[in-house]
């Protein structure tokens, strides 16, 4: 699935409001196929922000989610929208990846039970059932929300889901989930008539982090398209917080299939964590969260932020 600006830059021209020479052509790997998470970088398409900066953007939603920082590593492609935390995983192991931007500013993850089932505090799911879809950091949050409450990973018993982690609540198979997330997962459940109890994490002994970034190659970072393309996302941002209905228009055009009420809500509910400004970098932040994923086993050693975050000038 991709997404070309050239026809708004053809108009452009052709109206004679656009640059003479030709626009700076520029990839972006998506994390997943096109959602409400992307609302920043769809508005800077279909608003022609991307187009005033002399950007031709092209977005690819990749096959394998896996995929898209592997092949910013091998140069493949200019920019890949990733996790925070996946960033610090691929810093220990040496990676030439770089965060230069911010997407979503805030943890979508959640852990969550039904509304009107047992679970009324994360202290109550010991001796319980609680699902994940991904091992590894999902079992890093886990392991620290249970022991702000006492508990330890020890004293539940972890599910494979997959990724149903909606359906195997609503179900019964298991009393709880983590790693759903915040702004669809709940939605998902309200609107089949099965509300669910967040717990989040980042209120709940996780270290506050980015979800979304914007990774580039490390011999990359001079690259004068990655400040314009932040630029673009920056106004886009804006834009979406001054008209949100515009804004919202503008998403689903051309794409029906987003145009439903699941969608409609996780846009709601997504549009307050995007970054205001997306090429700001707390360092302290990127230090606290390695430590916590230094803490919980999932690297060996915390590199310094500045060899794999940066702020450009």
């Amino acid at each position: 699935m991709f997404i070309r600006t050239a026809a708004l830059l053809l108009a452009l021209v052709t109206l004679g409001t656009g640059p003479a020479s030709a626009a700076e052509k520029l990839t972006v790997l998506l994390d997943w196929f096109v959602n409400p998470d992307h609302g920043p970088l769809i508005v800077a398409e279909k608003k022609g922000f991307f187009a005033a900066e002399g950007l031709e953007v092209e977005l690819i939603a990749p096959a394998d989610p896996n995929d898209p920082p592997k092949l910013v590593a091998a140069k493949k492609a200019e920019i890949a929208v990733s996790y925070q935390p996946q960033l610090h995983i691929q810093a220990a192991e040496g990676l030439p990846l770089v965060r230069f931007g911010t997407l979503v500013a805030t943890p979508l993850n959640t852990l969550v039970a039904l509304e009107s089932g047992p679970i009324k505090s994360i202290a109550d799911l010991k001796g319980r059932k609680v699902g994940f879809s991904v091992g590894g950091f999902e079992d890093a949050l886990l392991g620290a929300m249970l022991k702000k409450h006492g508990l330890a990973l020890s004293d539940v018993e972890l599910i494979n889901v997959n990724f149903s982690l909606s359906p195997s609540i609503i179900s019964g198979q298991v009393d709880a989930v983590i790693g759903a997330f915040r702004n669809f997962e709940l939605n998902q459940m309200d609107i089949v008539g099965k509300p669910g109890r967040a717990f989040f994490v980042e209120e709940e002994g996780v270290p506050p982090y980015d979800e979304l970034i914007y990774i580039a190659h490390r011999e990359n970072l001079g690259d004068p398209r990655l400040k314009k393309f932040l630029s673009a996302v920056e106004r886009a941002t804006q834009y979406l917080v001054n008209h949100p209905n515009d804004a919202w228009t503008a998403f689903i055009d051309g794409r029906k299939e987003l145009d439903d009420e699941l969608n409609k809500r996780a846009w709601r509910d997504t549009l307050p964590r995007f970054a205001l400004r997306p090429a700001a970098l707390d360092t302290g932040r990127y230090e606290r969260f390695a430590a916590f994923m230094r803490e919980s086993g999932l690297i060996s050693k915390t590199p310094d932020v500045a060899s794999y975050a940066t702020e450009l000038k």
